[in-house]
């Protein structure tokens, strides 16, 4: 019960990632809102998840209605103690010469202004309790280039850049503010994009086991969720300003073959000269 008493707001958490979150921390002892524009889904889940948790119509493009979330769940609540903002989607796909300005303009709205958005809001209602927890979703895509199209990468590059940058705002005032840089994890998401069904997370799971680092071990939704349970809990009470990853290795090299010079070999010296002296 590492939540016990404490409050969240989780965006997009009527799916993917942001569900595996709202079951976590519901687990754990928190009470949830859960903020996402898919309100039959959200219904559902409410409906699923039990008394704990609430649904709230959120569009994170719209300021005015992550600042009505917000405050829809320091009304029920009381208090707001943690942020996920989760919410997000894949963007405009393709070459930088043919991208649609409007398809690229809607990613970035989505991906990172939708970030500062439940950032300002959280950070408005947090600082006066002098106290609370920001998480937001990066992505690998963050952290390197070549893992995401053109859009996600640059929006996942300002979450982290973002994060940094409040969390030397907000630290004075106790609330931490932190980013989890996910690879491909096996969601609704990620299934369509690799199996061209959303609903086939077996077969996203085969293909990212195939790919990963950590031979056979696929990314998936309950990494992130316990990654977030962790920077939501008080365990985590002396870290702000950092992006956690859940990628098997991949952001520091880690291959399915694993690295060059894996074998043995008499030391390489200068000149083709190999060996040590005696």
């Amino acid at each position: 019960m590492r939540l016990e008493g404490k409050s969240a707001l989780v965006t997009g958490g009527a799916s993917g990632l942001g569900l595996a979150a709202v079951e976590r921390f519901l687990e754990e002892g928190a009470r949830v809102c859960i903020c996402d524009i898919q309100s039959e889904l959200g219904d559902t889940v409410v409906d699923r998840l039990g008394s704990e948790v609430f649904y709230q119509s959120c569009d994170v493009t719209r300021e005015d209605q992550v600042e009505a979330a917000v405050d829809a769940a320091v009304s029920r609540f009381g208090q707001l103690d943690i942020l996920f903002n989760s919410a997000g989607i894949v963007g405009s796909v393709g070459p930088i010469a043919t991208t649609p300005g409007a398809e690229w303009r809607f990613s970035i709205d989505v991906l990172l202004n939708g970030t500062f958005y439940a950032m300002k809001h959280a950070a408005r209602v947090m600082q006066p309790r002098r106290s609370g927890s920001i998480i937001v979703m990066a992505s690998t895509a963050g952290l390197m280039g070549g893992l995401g199209p053109h859009a996600y990468t640059a929006a996942k590059h300002g979450v982290i850049g973002m994060t940094r940058n409040v969390a030397t705002e907000l630290a004075g005032d106790g609330v931490r503010v932190n980013a989890i840089a996910a690879a491909s994890m096996a969601t609704p998401m990620v299934a369509n994009v690799l199996t061209g069904d959303p609903n086939d997370i077996e077969g996203a799971k085969a293909q990212l086991a195939a790919d990963s680092p950590l031979r056979g071990r696929p990314g998936l939704a309950s990494d992130v969720a316990n990654a977030a349970l962790w920077l939501a809990s008080d365990e985590s009470g002396y870290t702000t300003g950092h992006t956690l990853t859940t990628d098997a290795g991949i952001t520091v090299g880690a291959t399915p073959q694993g690295p060059a010079f894996a074998e043995y070999s008499p030391i390489i010296r200068e000149a083709g000269k190999s060996g040590l002296d005696n």
